[in-house]
């Protein structure tokens, strides 16, 4: 699927994924801090992270190897190969010590990307699980739309289907509960009427 996007991804999707640049400003991770970016696509999301918080260890997984082989070429450019490191995993099931020598992180991220992995529930589990004591998980996806109008909603849940992407409108919820069951403290924001939600899951110290 992405053998060919990835090399337009960044630049038509800047427009509707929204919110990814307020998670950005959001995470302040702690000096020499490890982020983690489950999904993480091109690397977009990362080389601002590593940007906007230079003493910041990074590292990101993907899947596809096709979107990692973009990344990489955009990590180089930007100059940030040193400090950003890229593994090809699955989301739902991934060993980050054997991925990055770290069993765990002060952040980690998943943007836009449970909309896209059919056992979403899984990878958000992953994903808790790695957050290092007094760490956080911060998400943003795509909402339930509940306050949106009709007719944008069909066009919109018809375009995203061409591109295999499935709003998890329980997310929420799912988050919620998730939090309730291992003791980690959780919220979650509509964004834009319920175009997207941002979810925060913060494991105690």
């Amino acid at each position: 699927m992405y053998r060919f996007q990835r090399h337009i991804y960044d630049a038509t999707r800047k427009f509707y994924l929204l919110g990814r640049d307020g998670l950005i400003a959001e995470l302040k991770p702690p000096p020499g801090g490890a982020v983690l970016e489950v999904g993480c696509g091109t690397g977009r999301n990362l080389i601002k992270i590593a940007q906007a918080y230079p003493h910041a260890r990074c590292y990101g997984l993907d899947v596809s190897e096709q979107m990692l082989r973009t990344a990489r070429e955009q990590v180089a450019k930007a100059g940030l190969s040193e400090r950003i490191v890229l593994a090809q995993a699955d989301a739902t099931d991934f060993d980050s010590q054997a991925l990055f020598g770290r069993a765990g992180f002060e952040r980690v991220v998943i943007s836009y990307a449970l909309s896209m992995i059919p056992p979403w529930r899984e990878a958000l589990a992953q994903g808790l699980a790695v957050v290092a004591p007094g760490g956080a998980l911060h998400i943003v996806d795509f909402g339930d739309q509940a306050h949106l109008p009709g007719p944008f909603r069909a066009v919109l849940n018809r375009w995203l289907a061409l591109f295999h992407v499935t709003p998890r409108r329980d997310l929420d919820a799912v988050v919620t509960d998730l939090c309730a069951e291992t003791g980690t403290i959780g919220s979650t924001t509509r964004l834009f009427g319920g175009y997207s939600v941002q979810a925060v899951a913060i494991r105690p110290a």
